[in-house]
């Protein structure tokens, strides 16, 4: 269980195959051990928590799943489709399109990633192309195209760092 709690606090994103990206060569590995910082407010950050936790979780649970371009059941998954089959399982709606789901919910600065939280990078220079979960730390849970299954890398990792974009909250 406190490896789990620990896999969970995590973050990271990816390029999506959906809008045309791909993205080389794709980093591997990652590292559970920087803790996230807030500015929240404690009771808006503790009630996101609990459901960020749970969001990451769920994301957790699918690796290994195997990459298929406009994928979005566990049978295949593209980086969009993960993300939004993730969020139903939690009863929250989320668009399809990469470009809509970086318009969705409310901007989180760097700093104030949380688990749950989607965060997006620019793999075929036109904007946010890519999308993960965030689990923690400075770690994400995403599907990209190169290594063929849902994977964890991390954000501040030299491939994602420079192609970060921005981070989104869809629920608090």
């Amino acid at each position: 269980m406190l490896r789990l709690l620990t896999a969970v606090a995590v973050i990271s994103l990816s390029g999506c195959a959906s809008t045309g990206a791909t993205p080389q060569p794709f980093p591997t590995g990652g590292r559970p051990d920087a803790e996230v910082s807030t500015s929240a407010p404690e009771a808006v950050a503790s009630a996101h928590a609990g459901y960020g936790y749970a969001v990451a979780g769920t994301a957790l649970a699918l690796r290994g799943s195997p990459y298929r371009n406009g994928g979005a059941d566990p049978g295949g998954f593209d980086c969009s489709g993960f993300v939004r089959y993730v969020f139903d399982q939690h009863g929250l709606g989320v668009p399809r399109s990469v470009g809509e789901q970086f318009r969705s919910g409310r901007a989180v600065a760097t700093d104030a990633v949380q688990p749950g939280d989607l965060v997006f990078f620019n793999t075929a220079g036109g904007g946010a192309s890519h999308v993960g979960i965030a689990i923690g730390g400075d770690e994400f849970v995403h599907a990209p195209s190169t290594h063929g299954v849902v994977r964890v890398d991390r954000i501040g990792g030299g491939y994602w760092a420079s192609r970060f974009v921005g981070a989104r909250r869809l629920a608090d």
